[in-house]
Parts: structure tokens; C-alpha cells; sequence
């Protein structure tokens, strides 16, 4: 049975990532992690005739890829955890439909990922399931219609923007099925530094990011050179530098392991992409593909993966309303040599 020590939660029994899967869009299958990806989409509306129906064809080819990887069946699953950016989470509500499975939706923006593996962990570990899928997607343009403006209209995007992620990632959870064991995690609380700017993302998800980090770190006493890494997602170029620099006046330095999806996901030497990648699709796609596959092969064996969200919505924003983040933290270690 799970036991809490402070804010996180330790697992007691084997939480293992038995297979995981990425599907992504164009400008993403041109980035440096082209070769991690399951698949990539030939052109972003892979077929549809809506840019949401392309978000949902995005998320059910990350999950088949996954259960394909795994030898399952869509049926052999006992939950479906899923969301995405859409009101409503339709992207995650049409690509299950046709399942059986049983579902819960999530929203926690570009957070969602690592809240699915939390709780997937906690049904897991309750042992009332033993197979639980956790699927994310976001896709630019879906993404840029509910939240900012028209693509046609052609505005200019300010520095600290980020470029939403066209990208899904799904992870398959099991007992003891594999080296990748979800360790322990911490469930983040909402902070708000009253940050109005919905083009500067990263400002307002940080604050969330170093406290959920100093809680772990405290709650374990632990020190970031325990891990291999500490991955962020997504706070882009300037909301790593903020967390960066807000941990270091709390005396704890994480500058030599700290990395971020939505740094890693793109070149932005080549990619126009401001800041960096967002959108949930982001962190669950670099997840579910080159740092899975980093921690399969021994390249990594203990790191943090913390998934950051700024909770707002349109209606929230036109009404003058601040962007309140969140952040949840997973740690995630491989058998294959861990340090911990």
C-alpha cells in the first residue's frame, strides 16, 4: 500500500511503464528527436477534416502504438486516463469512445501526463486495476483556435511565447511488468504569482515547478545530484531560467541535471519557435519516447519528470483573471543500475 512522507506518495508495489508510444506532427518530426518518435504525421490534418478530428487521430495512434508494443488489445486494459487541451477534453473523449474501456477524463494543461501517472499509479497500487493507459495530446492549431486567435489573422508572436506541441504520448502501466518502475510522487498545489501574460506561459508555471520540487527534495532529503536528470515540461527558454534561479534562492542549485521538454523538443536554432514547446502533447511525447527509451537502454536511471500546467482558460483571461500553475512531480527509475 502506498504511504505519503509529507506531500509525496511512495509506492509500495512495482508501478512499471510496461510500454509507451509518440505520434507527432510535422514541424515536431523535424526536430532533433525525429528518430524516438512511433510515428509522424505527413501533414497536420492527417486525414481530417478539422484540425480537433486530426488531434484525436493523433491520440488514438499513440495509444494503438503503445498497446501494439505491449502485445495488448485495447480490451485487455482496465482504464483509459486521458486529456487534453480542448474544452470538454473531446480529443480524449472521441478517441475513446469506440474502446469499452472504462475512462476518466483529465485536465491539467500541460500537466496532464504526470497527474495520469500519479493516479494511474494510485489504481494500480490500490489493486482494484492491474492495466491502466495514460494518454495526452495537444495539437497547434486546435490549440491556437480555443486560446488566442485565428491562424489567419497572422499576429506577431511575442519572445516569450511558446509553440504548442502537435504530439501525443501513452503509457501503459502495470505491476512488475517491466525495469521502468514509477517510484514515488508529489501532487502539485496551485500557485499564482498573479502572471496575466498568456504569451509568457513559463513565468507563470515556474513558481509552481520550484515548489514542487523543494517539497520532494525536502519531504526526501534528497539533493539534485541524486538524479540523472530533473525534467521540466513545459516551461520553454524563460521559465526554466526563472526556476533555475527561483531554486537557487532557496539554496538549492539544479543548473547541472535540470533539462525541459519544451526546450528538447524542437532546434531553435533552426525551428521559429519563440521559447520553446507547450501544450501536454509536448512532455508526453518526449516522455513517452526518447526518455523512455534513454531509461530502457541504461542511458538514464533516476530521474524527476515534473509536468507543469497553467490553469487558465479563455473565458478566465477575458475576464481579467491571473494564470494560476501547477505542477506535479513523478519519479521514475530504471532497474538497470539505479541510483536509487
Amino acid at each position: 500500500m502506498a504511504i505519503r512522507k509529507g506531500r509525496t506518495i511512495i509506492f509500495d508495489k512495482g508501478i512499471n511503464i510496461r510500454s509507451s508510444a509518440a505520434a507527432v506532427g510535422v514541424k515536431e518530426g523535424k526536430g532533433p528527436l525525429a528518430a524516438y518518435f512511433d510515428h509522424i504525421a505527413e501533414d497536420d490534418m492527417m486525414g481530417e477534416a478539422t484540425w480537433e478530428k486530426a488531434e484525436i487521430r493523433l491520440q488514438k495512434t499513440a495509444l494503438e502504438k503503445a498497446l501494439s508494443k505491449a502485445s495488448l488489445s485495447a480490451g485487455e486494459l482496465d482504464m483509459i486516463l486521458a486529456g487534453d487541451l480542448l474544452a470538454q477534453c473531446i480529443a480524449s473523449v472521441f478517441s475513446a469512445r469506440e474502446t469499452g474501456v472504462p475512462f476518466f477524463g483529465q485536465y491539467g494543461a500541460c500537466s496532464t501526463m504526470a497527474q495520469e501517472l500519479i493516479i494511474g499509479s494510485l489504481l494500480c497500487e490500490s489493486g482494484a486495476f492491474s492495466r491502466v493507459a495514460a494518454v495526452t495530446s495537444s495539437h497547434f492549431c486546435s490549440a491556437e483556435r480555443q486560446f488566442r486567435m485565428p491562424l489567419e489573422y497572422g499576429g506577431q508572436r511575442t519572445l516569450t511565447a511558446q509553440w504548442t506541441v502537435t504530439g501525443a504520448g501513452a503509457v501503459i502501466l502495470e505491476e512488475n511488468s517491466s525495469d521502468i518502475r514509477i517510484a514515488d510522487a508529489v501532487p502539485g498545489v496551485i500557485t499564482d504569482m498573479k502572471v496575466k501574460d498568456t504569451a509568457n506561459m513559463g513565468a507563470a508555471m515556474a513558481p509552481a515547478a520550484a515548489d514542487t520540487i523543494l517539497t520532494y527534495l525536502r519531504d526526501m532529503n534528497a539533493a539534485p545530484s541524486d538524479f540523472d536528470m530533473i525534467l521540466t515540461g513545459d516551461l520553454g527558454n524563460v521559465g526554466s531560467e526563472l526556476l533555475v534561479e527561483l531554486l537557487r534562492r532557496e539554496g538549492t542549485d539544479i543548473s547541472s541535471v535540470h533539462n525541459d521538454c519544451g526546450k528538447l523538443i524542437f532546434d531553435q536554432s533552426e525551428q521559429d519557435v519563440h521559447s520553446g514547446g507547450s501544450g501536454c502533447g509536448c512532455c508526453a511525447s518526449v516522455l513517452s519516447s526518447c526518455i523512455a527509451n534513454m531509461l530502457y537502454t541504461g542511458k538514464l536511471s533516476n530521474i524527476l519528470f515534473i509536468a507543469t500546467g497553467a490553469l487558465m482558460s479563455p473565458v478566465s483571461s477575458a475576464q481579467g483573471e491571473s494564470i494560476p500553475g501547477i505542477a506535479h512531480l513523478v519519479h521514475i527509475v530504471s532497474e538497470k543500475g539505479c541510483k536509487g
